[in-house]
């Protein structure tokens, strides 16, 4: 069967892929016709034995974060170029979901919120909207934002700025 949908599933700093394939299998009962992708970020957590990072968070800070982010644009932009192609999907960009947790959002918040990635859909847990203005989607994707009250790590106030944001 031809998969009908493509679903990316983006981890968090020191995370992996397979921490959220979990998520893709619960999914799947929903969107029987999805393919679910979830892939490790391209580079080894710096701070840790295990695990990947999107960019590195040692010593960041709020004036630097939009930089480590615009750095970490050829690398997300490649792996998810790869990922669409190699399913089929280049070409159907509005059959595609990006979903992140943490710094996988906050990829996927730049790359719709700087028009790379027109998806038909972004879902972010847990993120921020680390991008240096301006921003230029390519469209109105419908976005999902998902930030508990208490996160110890991101503020859940990201979350309300980056839906003022965009």
């Amino acid at each position: 069967m031809t998969a009908t949908a493509l679903v990316i599933l983006l981890h968090g700093v020191g995370s992996n892929g397979a921490d959220l394939e979990p998520l893709g299998q619960f999914w799947q009962g929903a969107l029987p016709g999805a393919v679910f992708v979830s892939p490790d970020a391209p580079h080894r957590f710096d701070q840790a034995p295990t695990g990947f990072q999107w960019f590195s968070i040692g010593s960041i800070t709020p004036a630097d974060r939009a930089a480590r982010i615009a750095a970490a644009r050829a690398d997300f932009d490649a792996l998810i170029d790869r990922i669409v192609t190699e399913q089929g999907f280049r070409d159907r960009l509005d059959r595609v979901a990006l979903v992140g947790f943490s710094q996988g959002s906050m990829m996927l918040l730049d790359g719709i919120a700087r028009g790379r990635w027109p998806v038909a859909a972004g879902v972010a847990f847990s993120g921020r909207l680390g991008t240096a203005d301006p921003l230029t989607p390519a469209h109105l994707t419908p976005l999902l934002l998902i930030h508990g009250l208490a996160d110890p790590v991101v503020p859940a106030e990201e979350s309300r700025l980056a839906a003022e944001r965009l």
